[in-house]
């Protein structure tokens, strides 16, 4: 049995450019690992694919990216053997902290290992583009920005280690539902965008944007009251992740995020976390 953590993720910055006429969205966005995770194990099981889910609400079949991850790299293989996978989820689900596309990279990079594949990352990240567009970030393994739907990605600068509390009110956005209230027009040829360079976690926090979080917020308007909750708490700056609903503090210690992190699990509904970049 192998035993991995699949991690997290913030975007620090995310700008929606335009419309597709595939009716996919054209973003730049600066994207994260954090050490917030889920918990998977692998062993091998004759000739099927096998997914458990233990304690939450996630289907254990072919609707699972997990499976369809296993599924995907099997293919490509022509390996006819199996495996079971099980998650123990610590990562909310549809939170905009990308757990779902995080198990689909550590499945490819695990079983990749396992089972002797000895495939490329390039050829990894390929798999893992047809999955999720997040699923390409999550295999780089590395702080950077992704443009294109999300799977062009180019490391980022070295950056310090940034501690963050995060809060997950417990309910779920649907990111379709999020693009869908964006008012853009298609996207008409080829875009130029220069990508920010951050390197002082002064200048991060100046420059954390979300083109998506108005949208969220309007819809879900306990999201700015979360935001500026964790500004009374003692955050540098915050900011909604992906397409939401979570929102994350910028912390400049480790003892004052854990601080912030007791004080809001009393007064906050959902979740808290805190975390640090990895």
């Amino acid at each position: 049995m192998i035993r991995r953590k699949s991690y997290a993720k913030i975007n620090l910055f995310l700008k929606v450019l335009g419309k597709r006429a595939d009716g996919y969205h054209d973003i730049v966005t600066l994207m994260q690992r954090i050490s917030l995770s889920d918990e998977m194990t692998f062993s091998e099981k004759g000739d099927q694919i096998v997914v458990k889910c233990p304690g939450s609400d996630l289907p254990e079949d072919e609707d699972n990216i997990i499976f369809r991850a296993a599924e995907a790299l099997f293919s490509h293989t022509h390996f006819d053997g199996g495996v079971e996978i099980t998650v123990t989820k610590g990562i909310p689900i549809a939170a905009g902290l990308g757990g779902g596309s995080s198990n689909a990279a550590t499945t490819l990079i695990t079983l990749n290992e396992m089972m002797g594949f000895n495939l490329e990352r390039e050829e990894l990240i390929e798999i893992g583009a047809k999955l999720g567009a997040d699923v390409p970030f999550f295999i780089l393994g590395k702080t950077a920005w992704a443009s294109g739907i999300g799977d062009r990605l180019v490391a980022a600068d070295t950056m310090p280690k940034i501690w963050y509390v995060l809060i997950n009110p417990g309910f779920e956005i649907s990111t379709k539902e999020v693009y869908g209230n964006l008012k853009l027009g298609l996207t008409n040829g080829t875009i130029k965008y220069n990508m920010p360079r951050f390197k002082p976690v002064s200048q991060i926090i100046d420059d954390l944007a979300n083109d998506l979080e108005e949208v969220s917020s309007r819809l879900y308007p306990s999201i700015p009251k979360m935001k500026e909750h964790l500004r009374v708490h003692g955050a540098l700056g915050s900011l909604m992740s992906g397409s939401g609903p979570t929102v994350f503090g910028i912390f400049k210690s480790r003892n004052s995020a854990l601080k912030a992190e007791k004080e809001l699990r009393r007064v906050q509904e959902g979740s808290v976390f805190s975390a640090h970049s990895i």
